[in-house]
């Protein structure tokens, strides 16, 4: 089973750790990455062109002009199930924050349970490694509340930036640009009902406990974004959650 994984990266030459990537593909021969290129202002272009270079596992793409990171994973899960064969296509944050051996978990989870989508959840418990600044783990309790309301769907964590998807399903989910610029994890989650239907959501979805997740320094994501979400959330609902437009 072969895996893509798209690196949305926005101005990452000073911080992503190309060792990191450079010795996992060296321990695992079935993961492909795709590094997007977001419209960065730094030298992280060149520093991607001369990264492929080294890997033969290792593919950019660039993306012009900066479009936030929901238009750089949409292009860049498109590109990937256009042009690579691939079982498997997900989107990891380039500050690894989740730790990339998680990823064979992803897999192997979708493969067992014949999941169409795997998504990180960062539950904090006992015997794991998942620390979080508690105003944002408060304020995202509260988000995810509300955006499993809205959904009808179960759902604990919609904002991992770990996600895996069954390469079938990611041209109907990732076709058409986002109507949110932040909160495209939800999005992704309302378009899946459209097409498919909520009883598939809840069969063929599954949240994953990530062993280890951190917030790292220089993440982009502000606090003053949060309060963006009621007005995003009413996007997502007016465009996709109506009843005529979902399927039981």
């Amino acid at each position: 089973m072969q895996t893509t994984i798209i690196i949305p990266c926005y101005n990452e030459s000073a911080r992503l750790d190309k060792n990191a990537f450079q010795v996992y593909l060296d321990n695992h021969s079935d993961i492909n990455f795709l590094f997007v290129n977001d419209g960065s202002k730094d030298g992280t272009l060149a520093m991607l062109q001369d990264f492929a270079q080294s890997h033969d596992r290792i593919n950019y793409l660039d993306v012009q002009p900066n479009g936030g990171k929901a238009e750089a994973v949409r292009r860049g899960m498109i590109y990937a199930a256009e042009n690579f064969q691939t079982d498997y296509i997900g989107f990891w944050d380039a500050d690894l924050a989740t730790p990339l051996y998680e990823i064979p978990r992803f897999v192997a989870i979708a493969e067992q349970k014949d999941f169409e989508i795997v998504t990180g959840l960062r539950l904090m418990r006992l015997g794991a490694g998942v620390r979080r600044k508690k105003k944002r783990h408060y304020l995202g309790r509260c988000f995810a509340t509300a955006a499993s309301v809205m959904l009808d769907l179960p759902v604990y964590d919609t904002q991992c930036g770990a996600k895996l998807y069954r390469s079938e399903v990611v041209k109907p989910l990732f076709s058409e640009k986002f109507v949110t610029r932040w909160l495209f994890d939800v999005e992704l989650l309302a378009r899946y009902i459209v097409n498919f239907g909520k009883k598939r959501a809840t069969a063929n979805i599954y949240e994953h406990p990530v062993f280890a997740w951190e917030d790292v320094a220089g993440s982009r994501l502000k606090f003053h974004d949060f309060f963006k979400a009621p007005l995003e959330m009413l996007r997502i609902k007016r465009k996709y959650l109506r009843k005529k437009y979902i399927k039981p």
